[in-house]
């Protein structure tokens, strides 16, 4: 029976983290998609940047409204928008006649990706029994991180299709629109896949359907009593803004901020967005530049794995440490090979490597670990929205960045500008991140309460003293 409950909770968690293969698939599809549309329309480098974070900014929209729809109507409502809003993006890609409708279902998939990339981590840290939730929730990043390297080898097949082939259909001859097409298959399947999973028992719990939510529970995780594997949520009332900003959340939010934040100035999507060009302006073709995507891709996933192995026994402060520390040192030796010419040389390839086994047992899956367990229960989805707005805000900026810092500063100018985030990445996470492992999430949400009339009191005394 436990084996059975447990294979329905993984069951749950996978079609949930299929919102974050299209999140992965419609950031990484953009590296092989950009050279062909550049060369086919002419693009400016700001032209460039816009079509970049056109998605992006559809992403911003997403959020903006995410967090609010699904404190309101559930966690569930708002995946089968996303996953209907990405489905319509991709077959208007593939189908819409002129570069401006391109960008617009590119938009409109945007708002889909930044429902899901709230929604999910959310919903997933709310069914997670404590001791395996960080566990849970990195699979959402490690779906990320398959949906790139599925982008990266189906741009690579595509594109190596064509040179053989040498035929002249409607995909082949423009062979991008094949490219982001094919996201509407996942969409699907996601959209399939929901109509399965329940609601999450938590925000029933919140609002009031007892008996709905202690029956979902029971499928997921039996006599929760005698187990202990989810903690009982008390009825809470609609919660409001204006507690992330008492004295115990203050903190919290500033985490919640900070975290997504740097992982975007990381540097991670300079490589997945611009890889190509970079490799291609280092004298590799495209071909060979994709190929290299690949290898990034896979290590990428691979060392996520890392992460759900020992999110849960190391826990997130020693991981992200290690992992920021590592990215910044990785990026200085990755600007320092393109300083010195060394590009062709397996050095490159090993640098960029290591950056991104750095990120994807640390900085890349953390984030939404972290923004998913820190916020109190009433307000979560709004407050995780905040977090994961910055994320997509970061990102557009990144998108829109990344190519100017490549024309002025050049490719080694560009990595140690990322590396010095990382550097402070590394402080900040020192002296702010908590430890949470093992944690209910109405524990964490009492730490930071206690937290705060801790440090009321000890203004209370300082008043004291002073008078």
């Amino acid at each position: 029976m436990r084996e059975t409950k447990g294979l329905k909770l993984s069951t749950i968690t996978l079609v949930a983290s299929l919102g974050g293969f299209l999140f992965g698939f419609d950031i990484a599809v953009i590296s092989g998609v950009l050279p062909l549309i550049e060369k086919q329309f002419h693009l400016t480098a700001a032209q460039e940047g816009w079509f970049v974070t056109s998605g992006l900014v559809g992403c911003i929209i997403g959020v903006a409204f995410s967090g609010e729809l699904s404190d309101r109507m559930g966690r569930k409502v708002p995946l089968l928008l996303s996953a209907v809003l990405f489905l319509l993006s991709a077959l208007g890609c593939a189908f819409m006649p002129s570069l401006f409708w391109v960008i617009a279902a590119r938009l409109l998939g945007g708002v889909g990706i930044g429902v899901a990339s709230n929604v999910v981590p959310l919903y997933i840290s709310e069914i997670a029994p404590a001791n395996i939730r960080g566990r849970l929730v990195t699979y959402y990043q490690l779906a990320v991180t398959l949906g790139i390297l599925v982008a990266y080898l189906s741009n690579a097949t595509l594109v190596s299709y064509v040179e053989t082939s040498g035929g002249s259909g409607y995909f082949q001859k423009e062979i991008w629109r094949a490219m982001l097409g094919l996201g509407a298959i996942p969409a699907f399947l996601f959209l399939l896949g929901l109509f399965a999973v329940p609601e999450s028992p938590r925000w029933l719990m919140q609002k009031g359907r007892k008996s709905q939510a202690a029956n979902i529970r029971s499928q997921l995780y039996g006599n929760e009593e005698n187990q202990g594997m989810v903690e009982k949520v008390a009825d809470a009332p609609q919660g409001s803004y204006k507690e992330l900003f008492a004295p115990g959340m203050r903190k919290a939010l500033l985490i919640g901020i900070l975290l997504p934040l740097f992982s975007q100035f990381s540097g991670i999507n300079a490589i997945i967005y611009y890889g190509p060009s970079i490799l291609s302006n280092a004298g590799i073709s495209l071909s060979n530049s994709l190929m290299s995507q690949i290898i990034f891709g896979l290590a990428n996933m691979l060392f996520t794995l890392i992460a759900i192995w020992k999110v849960d026994s190391w826990g997130r402060r020693p991981l992200y440490l290690y992992g920021t520390a590592g990215a910044a040192i990785t990026l200085i030796a990755t600007g320092v090979c393109f300083y010195t010419g060394a590009t062709t040389s397996i050095w490159l390839l090993i640098c960029v490597l290591a950056f991104l086994a750095c990120f994807a047992f640390s900085i890349g899956p953390l984030k939404f670990v972290v923004a998913s367990e820190i916020f109190p229960n009433a307000i979560r989805g709004r407050a995780l929205a905040i977090s994961i707005m910055v994320m997509w805000i970061a990102d557009a900026i990144v998108g829109q960045l990344t190519p100017i810092l490549l024309h002025s500063i050049g490719s080694s100018g560009t990595f140690w500008f990322f590396s010095f985030f990382c550097i402070i990445a590394y402080f900040v996470v020192y002296k702010l991140l908590p430890e949470t492992k093992g944690k209910s999430l109405e524990h964490i949400e009492n730490y930071w309460k206690e937290k705060g009339i801790d440090a009321g009191q000890q203004q209370n005394d300082d008043h004291i003293i002073i008078h």
